[in-house]
């Protein structure tokens, strides 16, 4: 049973997930249950880690970016948190991801 929705607000940047409207500064309102809401924590961890990854290979100065693994997985990541949010997203949140061109499936 996938359980009952809550509303949830996101922060992209700092990749918080509340319940409380007026917390925090808020990007895209979401409807998930708690094992979607695990999920896409999971998701924000995983990016967290390959931000730092990144942070530590930028002192290697002769990488580019476009030749860089973990630039290639934090890109994949951000995907993943865009669609999950759009999945489970209101109507803005839906639009502003459409608007973005960011996921390849609705181009």
């Amino acid at each position: 049973m996938a359980g009952e929705k809550k509303r949830y607000y996101i922060d992209i940047g700092s990749g918080e997930i509340t319940q409380s409207r007026s917390s925090s500064v808020w990007n895209y309102t979401i409807e998930a249950n708690d094992e979607e809401i695990i999920a896409l924590r999971e998701i924000f961890e995983q990016n967290y880690s390959v931000d730092w990854q990144n942070f530590l290979r930028a002192h290697v100065p002769y990488v580019q970016y476009h030749y860089d693994k973990q630039n290639d997985a934090q890109d994949r990541l951000l995907i993943d948190i865009y669609r999950t949010i759009y999945q489970l997203g209101d109507p803005e949140a839906k639009k502003h991801i459409e608007s973005m061109g960011i996921l390849p499936e609705l181009s």
